[in-house]
C-alpha cells in the first residue's frame, strides 16, 4: 500500500479509533449500529480485513466462511436485540450503489423506519442493487467438495 490511500472509516472502526460502540468483536469481524438506521434495528457487520466490496469475493472456502460468519453474527445480534420483530433482512449493497468501499453486511430488523427506506434495500437483478446474504452465499459457494 504505497501512495496516498484514502482513509477507510470502517478500518478506523476496526482499529477502535472512532467513537462507534462495538456490539460484537471477534477475530474475524466487528459489528456496530448503522449511523443512519433505516429500520427498527439496523446493524453493520464488517470483516476486520479490508475487503472493498462483494465483487472482491470469490468461490473460496475462506470467503464463503467469512460471509457465513458475518451472517451468523448479524442474526444472533438481531434475534437478541429485536426478538419482537417478525421480519429480518440481511444483505449487501453492490457497486456502484455501496456507500463505503469496505465489505459490510446490513442487518435489519423490520419495519423500515421511515417506510420509504426500503427502496435502498431492493435487488435490481443483473443491475446489482441489494443482494441478500443467502443469495451471495450461493454465488460464492466453493465448487469443489473439499469439505465433504
Amino acid at each position: 500500500m504505497g501512495g496516498a490511500t484514502i482513509p477507510c472509516i470502517f478500518c478506523d472502526i476496526v482499529r477502535n479509533s472512532t467513537s462507534a460502540t462495538l456490539l460484537h468483536s471477534d477475530e474475524k469481524v466487528v459489528a456496530f449500529q448503522d449511523i443512519k438506521p433505516a429500520a427498527l434495528r439496523h446493524y453493520l457487520v464488517i470483516p476486520k480485513e479490508h475487503i472493498p466490496t462483494v465483487k472482491n469475493l470469490q468461490r473460496k472456502d475462506e470467503d464463503h466462511s467469512l460471509v457465513s460468519h458475518m451472517l451468523n453474527v448479524g442474526q444472533a445480534l438481531l434475534h437478541g436485540d429485536a426478538p419482537q420483530s417478525t421480519q429480518y433482512r440481511f444483505g449487501f449493497h453492490q457497486p456502484p450503489l455501496n456507500s463505503v468501499n469496505h465489505l459490510h453486511l446490513h442487518c435489519l430488523a423490520l419495519p423500515f423506519i421511515p417506510r420509504w427506506k426500503h427502496m435502498k434495500y431492493v435487488s435490481l437483478g443483473p443491475l446489482g442493487g441489494f443482494i441478500d446474504a443467502d443469495r451471495l452465499l450461493e454465488k460464492i459457494k466453493p465448487l469443489s467438495p473439499l469439505h465433504l
